[in-house]
């Protein structure tokens, strides 16, 4: 329950962190089927708030991915919680606005830099050609 007071947890992060403080496996099982039975803990909540957290700090669907990945969520269940989670090319857009301030990059160098911090954020080539006009659409 200390682990939950504190932000929503992942059924698998939870497994491993009962592992990791050597509680027995079936008791771990236990436990975990009983609080998801009380909807203490919920996948589902997990990814909604994992994503809209992630989609706040301004990161795209493929760093969110992975993170996903690392914390034991399926790759189904997070592709299809990303789908529908947001226009990334809006949020694309603000990221690189925010950053590097409303007009386009000046030159090719410019947009290579502007193109690298946006592919280290998380977004697509498609979601990162949308940032810089039509032209390329």
């Amino acid at each position: 329950m200390d682990l939950l007071a504190r932000r929503e947890h992942s059924l698998a992060e939870l497994r491993l962190k009962l592992a990791d403080r050597e509680f027995p496996p079936e008791d771990i099982e236990a436990a975990l089927t009983a609080l998801a039975r009380e909807g203490l803990v919920s996948d589902e909540r997990f990814l909604e708030a994992f994503i809209a957290a992630r989609i706040r700090k301004g990161q795209g669907p493929i760093r969110i991915r992975a993170e996903l990945l690392q914390r034991g969520i399926g790759a189904d269940t997070a592709s299809r919680a990303l789908a529908d989670a947001h226009d990334w090319r809006a949020l694309a857009r603000e990221v690189r606005a925010s950053r590097f301030g409303p007009q386009p990059p000046a030159d090719f160098r410019d947009r290579a830099r502007q193109s690298r911090f946006l592919e280290y954020r998380g977004f697509t080539p498609d979601q990162i050609r949308a940032c810089f006009g039509s032209n390329e659409e």
